[in-house]
């Protein structure tokens, strides 16, 4: 006789302050190799020694071409404080330079409201970019944290 999956769900109670983020990495050339081998290292290191307030990492491939990540972190600060650290910083300096023509995208997910994201490199929209207006990173909308305090409180709006 076959046993009948037990029906679960989770209490997130304890975690008021959650970020969700997805992020997502586009092969476009043979170079672009070179960065996701850039990526897997410091994705490695971050499993070796996760950083203060990411609660899960994980991995999961969106096609041939296409890999993501999907974090949980504890809050806002935890999140910023590793990406404005090495080897994060460093990476998405050297990254901002040079893709070597691999796309990148990232969505950041607030649990208390507000959503972000990000497109580097990507000919074709994904995500929020299949509908939602595209602005420039630039002022107000060029950090993350403005970006999503914005939506938040409904300052963000298109221009």
């Amino acid at each position: 006789m076959q046993r009948k999956p037990e029906r679960e769900t989770v209490d997130l109670s304890g975690f008021p302050d959650l970020i969700v983020v997805l992020l997502g990495f586009k092969v476009r050339s043979p170079r672009a190799l070179l960065a996701l081998r850039d990526v897997g290292r410091g994705l490695a290191a971050i499993q070796r020694d996760p950083p203060d307030g990411l609660l899960a990492n994980q991995s999961c491939l969106f096609g041939w071409n296409h890999v993501g990540i999907r974090q949980y972190w504890r809050d806002l600060d935890s999140l910023e404080g590793f990406t404005r650290q090495n080897p994060h910083a460093a990476w998405w300096s050297s990254f901002l330079k040079d893709s070597r023509n691999c796309g990148f995208w990232h969505e950041t997910y607030r649990a208390r409201g507000g959503f972000e994201a990000i497109y580097v490199g990507l000919p074709e929209r994904t995500g929020f970019g299949t509908f939602a207006p595209i602005r420039k990173p630039v002022g107000s909308f060029m950090s993350s944290r403005a970006r999503l305090e914005g939506d938040a409180q409904g300052r963000a709006q298109p221009g």
